[in-house]
Order: structure tokens, then C-alpha cells, then sequence
């Protein structure tokens, strides 16, 4: 029986390094050995839990697996409100694309500016402000001239881009340069973005995988759904746990593919997300990954995962991006500051450190 359909749910951070490929567009890029694979949709309804059946359908959607199971006493109901979610997924994906030429995104890229964009981009962008301002700027999506710069150069030279290069690409970065037509915390009817510097661009790669999985959960709830999880290639949400007050019970793999798993947690409400150095990287090493500092435009080298819990998976996928650039220490105490969050990192040499709340399951 395949694993998304056990009890226990793998939480896996992207280490097939094909998870994010589609999502990110970042063809060729995906460092030695990567695999890409099709999965065919899968379908699962079992008599489970007092009067409860256990639905789960799994497919390809976002560049990577997606399992979503909802315990409800009709299949048949469960079956519907799981294409809806997936349906909802894939029209925010849309909508967040910045390689699709025709999304809002690569509108603001391509002109430096938009207005009447859609609600669901102004949330992000939102979103992505907030956790700049309150990260010190360490959350920023506004990389994408660097981002881009290392994937152009390797895949030309296979090399690291000249510091000259470097140096100009983070120039063009600096979160606060976005400007939204905001006023006391609350987009206004006109929904404008504004890049406020020419050769300026945002990458939504940190942050909007995880506003898509949200979408799916608000699917499922509008369609009086209680009980589901949702497994987007190890981005969990879970919403009610599995019935009669039993939570999920999700184990956090190990960034290292030898390893089973680092962790497991019981979840009932909530989300866990995972940032790691093995999602997408240029070298052998992994030196240089898809993660990069908004100061430097290097690659932080002392973790290999952060992962972090929070209330939804909007926040838990900027967070765990937060965490891994800040590193072990700073991260996980940043984290404690933070209502509702915990997190647990994993550094390059094996070391474990969580925040006093992270509860591993008994």
C-alpha cells in the first residue's frame, strides 16, 4: 500500500528535488541524479472510524505529489469535495505563476507595477511584507534577480556567477522597495503593487506553495469537510484530525534520504512546512540551493532542513524560509517570539535543536 495512504503520513521536505520543478519552472537546474517521474491519480475509500470512511485521492499537481484524505461518512461526498480542492489548487497555481506569461505575476515582473491584480495574489504579497518586516528583511521575495542570475549562469557555465554579478543582482533586492496599496494593514479596493526600483522582481517560491495548499483546505471546509489532511510533497495542513478527537500522526523525514525520519508529531489542526538545502541545488555540495540571503546573495550553509508548525500552511512555508536563512540559533529564538509557531532545525552535521514548544509525539 502506497505510504500517503497510511495512517501515518510521511512528512517528506521536497528530497526528490523534482517536487518544487514544475512550480518553479527551474528546468535543468535540479543537480545530479534527479529523477523525474509520473504518477497517475490514485484513489482510496475505506470503512475507517464510526461511521466514517477514509478517502484519499493522490495526483500530481504543483510539480509534486499531492495526497488529500478526508474522513466523512459518505465517498461519495468526500470524492467531490476532494476535486474541488484540487480544482482550487491548481486555478491559485495559476495565478501565482511568474513563468506563466499570461499570470499577474509576470505581469508586475514584466511592467514593475500592477493594478486590479487578484485577490489571492494581494494576499500573498501581503503575506510576504508582513514576514519581511516582522523577519528584519530576511524574508524577502524579492530575490529573483539573484535567483535568477544562479540559474542563467550554471546553466551556461555550470559554475557560480562572478561576485561582480553577484554584487548587482542584490542590488536590485530589497523587500521594501514593493510597495502595496495599503492602508492600516488592509489592501485597498484598487489592489495595486509597485516595484520601486527598474530591474527589480518577485519569486513567490518561499511563500505561495503553501497559500495554494491553504486554498485547497478552505475547498474542503467550504464543502462542510471536518476531518482531512493534506499532503502537498511533505507541506502538510491537516483540519480535524482522522475523527472522534484522534490526531494525525505525521513523521518528519530526515534531510538526509539514508535516515527515516528525524521526527513525528500528532496533529489534529495545523500545518508543518519544510525548507531544506536539498530541494534545488547547483552543486555537488549542496553550497549553492535555491535558498539565498537577501544580504549577500549567497546560500546559508549551516542548516540542512528547518522545518516549522504554525496555524496555516502560509505561514509555516515563509517560516521555514525564515528559519534556514537565519540559521539554528537565531531562527529557532526568532520562532519563540512568534504566537502559535515552533520549529525544528537540522544542521549539515546532523544536529537537532527545537523551540520549547516543538512536542514530538510519544
Amino acid at each position: 500500500m502506497p505510504r500517503h495512504f497510511r495512517e501515518e503520513v510521511m512528512f517528506e521536505p521536497f528530497d526528490r528535488k523534482v517536487d518544487r520543478r514544475n512550480f518553479l519552472k527551474i528546468s535543468g537546474m535540479l543537480g545530479v541524479g534527479v529523477a523525474a517521474t509520473t504518477v497517475m491519480p490514485v484513489s482510496e475509500a475505506l470503512a475507517f472510524d464510526k461511521g466514517l470512511h477514509k478517502v484519499t485521492r493522490t495526483k500530481n499537481t504543483m510539480g509534486t505529489l499531492v495526497a488529500i484524505t478526508v474522513m466523512h461518512p459518505s465517498v461519495d461526498q468526500a470524492d467531490a469535495a476532494i476535486e474541488k480542492a484540487y480544482a482550487e489548487m491548481e486555478r491559485v497555481t495559476r495565478l501565482l505563476d511568474r513563468f506563466d506569461s499570461a499570470s499577474p505575476v509576470a505581469a508586475l515582473n514584466r511592467d514593475g507595477k500592477i493594478d486590479g491584480m487578484p485577490e489571492e495574489m494581494a494576499q500573498v504579497l501581503t503575506a510576504a511584507n508582513y514576514y519581511h518586516r516582522i523577519s528584519g528583511g530576511t524574508f524577502d521575495v524579492t530575490v529573483k534577480p539573484v535567483v535568477d542570475l544562479y540559474q542563467e549562469t550554471y546553466r551556461k557555465t555550470g559554475k557560480v556567477p562572478a561576485t561582480k554579478a553577484i554584487e548587482e543582482a542584490v542590488a536590485l533586492v530589497d523587500g521594501g522597495m514593493l510597495q502595496l496599496d495599503v492602508q492600516d494593514g488592509k489592501l485597498m479596493q484598487r489592489r495595486s503593487a509597485r516595484l520601486m526600483k527598474p530591474g527589480m522582481g518577485v519569486t513567490l517560491d518561499g511563500i505561495a506553495k503553501g497559500y495554494v495548499i491553504d486554498a485547497g483546505a478552505k475547498a474542503l471546509e467550504q464543502e462542510n469537510i471536518a476531518h482531512a489532511l493534506i499532503n502537498a510533497g511533505g507541506d502538510i495542513r491537516a483540519i480535524g484530525g482522522k475523527g472522534s478527537d484522534r490526531a494525525w500522526t505525521v513523521a518528519v523525514r530526515h534531510p538526509d534520504k539514508d535516515i527515516a525520519y528525524a521526527d513525528k508529531i500528532r496533529m489534529q489542526n495545523g500545518a508543518v512546512a519544510t525548507s531544506g538545502n536539498y530541494e534545488i541545488y547547483f552543486d555537488k555540495e549542496r553550497l549553492y540551493h535555491h535558498i539565498v540571503k537577501p544580504t549577500d546573495g549567497m546560500s546559508p550553509h549551516e542548516l540542512a532542513s528547518a522545518s516549522v508548525w504554525a496555524k496555516d500552511v502560509t505561514t509555516a512555508d515563509a517560516l521555514s524560509t525564515t528559519v534556514f536563512v537565519m540559521g539554528s540559533h537565531k531562527g529557532t529564538q526568532f520562532i519563540e517570539t512568534l504566537p502559535d509557531c515552533e520549529a525544528l532545525v537540522i544542521s549539515r552535521i546532523n544536529k537537532k535543536t527545537a523551540t520549547k514548544g516543538w512536542k514530538s509525539a510519544a
